[in-house]
C-alpha cells in the first residue's frame, strides 16, 4: 500500500510526507541530509533517514552517487597487512607504502 501524504515518514518529530514533498519542491535540496531543516526530520532516532533518501531521491529528480553504483562482487576486502599478525609487520616498508 503505497504512503499517503498524510501518513507520518518521521516519528520523532511527527513530520509527514506532504510536508517533505512540498519542503522538496520549494527548497529543493541538493542532498538528503538537507531535508532535516525541515522540521527537523531525520535527526532523531534515524529510523527514517532511508524513507528521507528515496523521498528525497524521487522528489528532487537527484542521481545515485556513483559509489553507490558500484557492486560489490568482489566478497569481503582483505588487506595482507591489516590481517598480518603485528609480529611478522616490518613497519619501515609498511610506512615507506
Amino acid at each position: 500500500m503505497p504512503l499517503q501524504d498524510d501518513d507520518e515518514i518521521c516519528f520523532c518529530f511527527h513530520v509527514n510526507l506532504r510536508k517533505i514533498r512540498s519542503f522538496c519542491r520549494i527548497e529543493k535540496p541538493k542532498v538528503a541530509s538537507q531535508i532535516s531543516e525541515c522540521l527537523s526530520a531525520g535527526t532523531g532516532c534515524g529510523w527514517c533517514r532511508p524513507m528521507l533518501r528515496k523521498i528525497h531521491q524521487q522528489e528532487c529528480n537527484v542521481e545515485e552517487p556513483w559509489w553507490r553504483k558500484i557492486k560489490d562482487d568482489q566478497g569481503e576486502y582483505h588487506s595482507t597487512e591489516r590481517d598480518a599478525e603485528t609480529a611478522s609487520l616490518d613497519h619501515t616498508d609498511y610506512a615507506a607504502g
